[in-house]
């Protein structure tokens, strides 16, 4: 479609075609996504280590410790398998995003995409994009082998299938939302990896992924109470195990509310954090 102008002396000149308009917020988010998967999926060293990562540790806790819970009707190798489905949630949002985020900051990716006409809103929409699918992709993972190899039981009412859905959807986004802001703690792409990876270990210690729950300190249980990966693993193990499981919980239940609220608050506080911390360029580029 053209346009035309008239000029001083009256005379209409074409001005050529209008500017077309630029797709909206949500739907370069969409495109961005597709282009994050791609760009995941080929790069195959990635892909095995993401996935395989909490598998592998899944299969060694669950296998060295299967014994019988005292009073609490599941095997040790059950409880491994529930909470390391929060572990696989976090492993590909908090730390995933953490370190690809703080790596593209570094290459000047960031920057370059910061100086085009896309909506900043894009790109996070599009890193969300993946981080959904890998999660996805994580738990069914985890959920196939805990239930083939550690008699891991699936839910039959939709009541629990909901509270699945939720406790994964705020867990996923707030631990999503956490990466995004610890990536600009790293001064550069190359220490990205321990900044990130480091806390992230010390939770999985003091959350219930890979010590019992009933066997932390108080204390423990306590600091660990501040961040969602405890409360992931709370939840994870009230859907996929029996109600008699509650006694080795801190409060002696599941406290689904709590969990709600505290991973909610997550998501909010995550969000602040996003806006407060997250920069396009790297320390160098100041």
């Amino acid at each position: 479609m053209t346009t035309t102008t008239t000029t001083s002396s009256g005379i209409r000149r074409a001005a050529g075609p209008a500017p077309a308009r630029l797709p909206g917020a949500w739907t370069l988010g969409l495109h961005r996504g597709a282009l994050e998967l791609r760009q995941f999926f080929r790069q195959r060293e990635q892909v095995v280590f993401t996935f395989a990562f909490p598998v592998v540790f899944l299969a060694l806790f669950a296998s060295i410790f299967r014994d019988d819970v005292r009073g609490a009707g599941v095997t040790a190798s059950q409880l491994y398998a529930a909470a390391m489905i929060a572990s696989g949630v976090m492993s590909t949002s908090f730390q995933s995003l953490g370190v690809s985020i703080a790596l593209e900051r570094d290459e000047k990716v960031l920057r370059r995409l910061g100086g085009t006409p896309m909506p900043p809103a894009a790109y996070f929409l599009g890193k969300l994009w993946l981080v959904l699918v890998s999660g996805i992709a994580e738990t069914v993972l985890l959920l196939a082998v805990g239930t083939a190899c550690f008699d891991l039981e699936l839910p039959t009412g939709a009541a629990t299938w909901f509270t699945f859905t939720w406790v994964f959807a705020l867990g996923l986004t707030g631990c999503a939302l956490l990466g995004i802001a610890i990536s600009s703690v790293p001064r550069s792409g190359k220490s990205a990896t321990s900044v990130v990876v480091l806390p992230f270990l010390v939770l999985q210690f003091i959350s219930g992924v890979f010590i019992s729950i009933d066997t932390l300190p108080d204390w423990m249980l306590n600091v660990g109470a501040l961040f969602p990966l405890k409360w992931m693993c709370q939840g994870f193990r009230g859907v996929f195990l029996p109600e008699s499981a509650a006694v080795l919980e801190q409060a002696g239940s599941w406290e689904y509310g709590r969990i709600a609220l505290v991973l909610g608050a997550w998501c909010v506080g995550g969000l602040v954090l996003c806006l407060l911390t997250f920069r396009w360029k790297s320390h160098r580029d100041g």
